[in-house]
This record gives C-alpha cells, structure tokens and sequence, in this order.
C-alpha cells in the first residue's frame, strides 16, 4: 500500500503522478483534529469523524512518520510534540514577564514531554514569519500566533494549514481562514473603558469640556483598531474635544513620547486636559514627554492598558489615572490546553463559541484604578506588593494602604 509520505512526495516531484493525495485517510489522520474541531453539530458526525480517523490509522500504518514522527511531533496519541509559541514583542512587558511563562508552564503540566519553541519578533513582521518558517521547519505541529500584522501574518497561516499543522490566533484576532482556535479580550470594551474612565474622571474634575490627546496603538494591530473604535464610541458622545490624535508605529513608547511632544506644541502644555493612551508603554512615553515640557502628569488624566508593573506604579505614584486589567493567566492557559489537544489530535478541550467558524474564546477586561487596584491586580497576584513597592513607591503605597 502507498504511504502518506509517498503520495506527498509523488505531489511534490511533478509528472504523471504529480497530484495532491486524495483526502481520504492519510489526510483524515493528519487533520483528525479538524474534523473533532469543526464536528459540533451532531454525535453521528463525531462518530463518521472517528472512525475517518481509524481507518486512516490501519491505511497509514506503513508510513515511515508513523512511529518516531508521532512521538516527536504528537500527531496523535498522549505523547510528547512541539509547539511554537511565536509572541509579537517585547517593549510591552507583559509577554516576557506574563504570557511566555504561564503558557509554557500550562504546556509543562499537560505534557511533560512536549517542547514549547518559543519567538518573539520585536515588533517585525518579516522577523515574526522567519521565526514561523524555522518553527515548521522544527517539527512544530502546532503554532500559537500573536501577529505583528494581522494583514501579513495570514501568509503564515496558509503556509501552516497547507502543512496540517494547526493555528492559535492568540490575543490578536486574524481574520482570514486556517484558524483552529482565538482567544482574546473583549477588545472594544477595553477602549469602553479606557475612554469612559476618562470622560468620568475629567467631568469630576469639571473639565467635561475640555481638549484631549488620542495616542492610539500600532496600525498594523487589528485589536489596536478595535481599542481605538470602543474609544471613540464614548468620547465622540461627549463633549470633549478631541485636539490631536495618533496612531503608534509598533505601539512605540518613544514614538508616543515624540507625539505628546507634538501635540503639546500644537495644543499648548496648559490646554491639554487629558490623555487617551491605548497602553501602558504609550502611556509612559505621554507622561515623559509631559514631565519633559513642565507638565504635571497628575492634573492630567492618563489612560492605559496591560497593568504593567510600571504602570501600575505610576498608578500608586499618581502619575497614571488608569489602566485596563486583563488576568493574562486564564488567557495563556487556555491556549496551551488547547494547544496541547490539538498537538494530540483532540479536540481543543476549552470551552469556546463559535464565530464566523472559529471556536473563539473571549474574556472580560477591568478598569483599574488607585480605589480599585488592591482587589485586582494585587489580588490576584498578578504583581505582589513586593515587586510594586519598591524604593520610591514605598511611601506611595502605604499612603495607598497597598502592604
């Protein structure tokens, strides 16, 4: 009988035999987890699914991958495998310090004896698809992508589904065929709330009147698209002004820095009343441009996001109105746990509605602020006390009563 391996190599040498095996068990076995995946709409389905992939076992059983391929790249079965973890950037401190190490820990707990590779792209679309490229070549079967851009990106995808290998869009939507499983955050209330929290705070100070700055994330981030469109929901219904907005090449701090220096210009440092900063990498770069032109960053509401832990120390020194909480622990871990499934030919194994065909899991973000940020983040021990009290913020956080 001929092998899966033979008929993709009489596909891939051209000629009379050149053709694309037929998609019966050989396929069935390498996207068993497609079938599993999509299978949702009746038991007799799952059942005609199941047995698909029987019989691609017994019609594949000559293939040479089948032993020590399955072992290292967990096609099927509780064995170990490779997954690629292939993470965006590292100027938002969150994916080094947060997702990297619960996501690989989850994977630890789940299989021992499965490999996680792990990539991050510093913002470089063509880095991040190299990364992609070496990650196939590595045996990974299956990759969790976090895109530099959602538009470029989807080249990678194709190139992964093409392969039978499976897809995450984790944090980032993609919005293009090919994807197994995304996760995410309600991204369009996480702008609700950013510009909400503003809008509440500048009419507290009766300043509901008053000029803002729009310093918005990378372009080339589809969640930086939905950030700023839940933001404009709520302050273009109120009377704010809006005096200078921007978008953030690769949600840049320094670029940030150079727009508020612009817009500080433009607008003058005295008719400035608050700030929409779409993160908290944007945020900082804002408070140093203000702090640079004389400005008092506390009379001059921030937003921010990721609840990073110089963020949240801005936050307890002042310097920082809020932030946008999102427990990063439930997010990560449940992309490793279907990562591990589908790596095992399962099915992803977390509870997920489908939209436009893809199980897709989204999670409720938080508004945090000074009143609230010892029952959040503190808490849930997102950032202790001892890594957010230190030297300067000591007094700060008694003052707080964060201890």
């Amino acid at each position: 009988m001929t092998s899966c391996r033979s008929l993709h190599s009489l596909a891939r040498s051209g000629g009379a035999a050149a053709r694309e095996p037929d998609p019966g068990p050989c396929e069935a076995r390498r996207k068993g987890r497609t079938l599993r995946v999509r299978s949702k709409g009746g038991a007799i389905v799952a059942i005609m699914a199941a047995g698909v992939i029987a019989l691609g076992m017994s019609a594949c059983g000559d293939d040479d991958d089948s032993g020590a391929a399955d072992t290292a790249g967990g096609s099927s079965g509780g064995g170990g495998g490779t997954i690629a973890l292939l993470l965006p950037e590292t100027a938002n401190t969150r994916y080094e310090t947060k997702d990297k190490p619960l996501f690989e820990a989850k994977v630890k707990e789940l299989c021992p004896d499965c490999e996680v590779l792990y990539s991050n792209a510093d913002q470089d679309a063509s880095k991040q698809q190299q990364q992609a490229e070496a990650a196939i070549t590595n045996g990974a079967k299956v990759l969790v992508l976090d895109a530099v851009d959602a538009a470029s990106a989807q080249s990678i995808v194709t190139q992964a589904d093409s392969r039978g290998i499976a897809v995450i869009a984790y944090d980032r939507q993609l919005t293009g065929p090919g994807i197994d499983y995304y996760n995410s955050y309600d991204n369009a209330k996480v702008g609700n709330l950013q510009a909400q929290s503003l809008v509440d705070k500048l009419t507290e100070d009766g300043k509901q009147d008053g000029t803002i700055v729009m310093i918005n994330g990378a372009p080339t981030d589809n969640n930086a698209k939905l950030f700023k469109q839940g933001a404009h929901e709520v302050i273009d219904a109120s009377s704010l002004k809006i005096g200078k907005e921007y978008d953030t090449p690769n949600w840049s701090a320094a670029e940030a820095q150079d727009e508020m220096d612009q817009a500080i210009t433009a607008l003058g440092k005295n008719n400035i009343a608050g700030v929409y900063a779409a993160n908290d990498g944007t945020a900082g770069g804002a408070i140093a441009a203000m702090k640079g032109a004389g400005i008092d960053p506390s009379k001059v509401p921030t937003t921010g996001q990721d609840a990073d832990l110089a963020g949240v120390q801005r936050i307890i020194a002042g310097e920082q109105y809020m932030t946008v909480y999102k427990a990063i622990k439930p997010q990560a871990e449940d992309a490793a746990t279907a990562a591990v499934n589908l790596l095992q030919g399962k099915d992803i194994g977390v509870d997920a509605e489908t939209i436009d065909n893809v199980p897709t899991k989204i999670y409720d973000p938080v508004a945090v602020t000074l009143e609230n940020l010892a029952d959040t983040v503190v808490a849930d021990g997102f950032w202790s006390v001892d890594e957010i009290c230190t030297g300067a913020y000591a007094k700060a956080c008694t003052d707080a009563g964060i201890q």
